[in-house]
């Protein structure tokens, strides 16, 4: 079975057919509809590394982190690792947008279960 929100990244982004098997890419179900914009942040996030508030022991909320869509994202993963994030679909269990790797946006999609905490800017 193919997810709305597999389904929507595909037709947004046509050459990555094989975008549900992509490492790093939640395959969970999405909520319906489109997010109103797709496109990457033209300019890169700001320059500054924010100080990780608190971090929960429990998962984050999609609710929570929807405030964010289309917003430069800081986010820190269970894992430790720490990036800017530029979110524009929430599902029930994942998150779907861009990860700036240092000199561009690239698609990058997230299970919230790994994400410790976030901040939006």
């Amino acid at each position: 079975m193919i997810y709305e929100d597999q389904v929507f990244l595909e037709r947004q982004f046509p050459g990555l057919s094989g975008f549900p098997g992509l490492p790093g890419l939640p395959q969970f179900p999405g909520q319906p509809g489109p997010p109103p914009s797709s496109q990457a942040p033209t300019a890169p996030p700001p320059a500054f590394i924010p100080q990780q508030q608190s971090a929960s022991p429990f998962a984050v909320d999609p609710g929570a982190i929807s405030f964010c869509l289309f917003r430069n994202t800081f986010i820190w993963l269970n894992n430790g690792a720490r990036f800017w994030y530029y979110p524009i679909f929430v599902g029930p269990r994942s998150v779907a947008g861009f990860r700036w790797n240092g000199r561009f946006w690239t698609i990058f999609g997230i299970d919230t279960r790994q994400i410790n905490s976030f901040s939006c800017f």
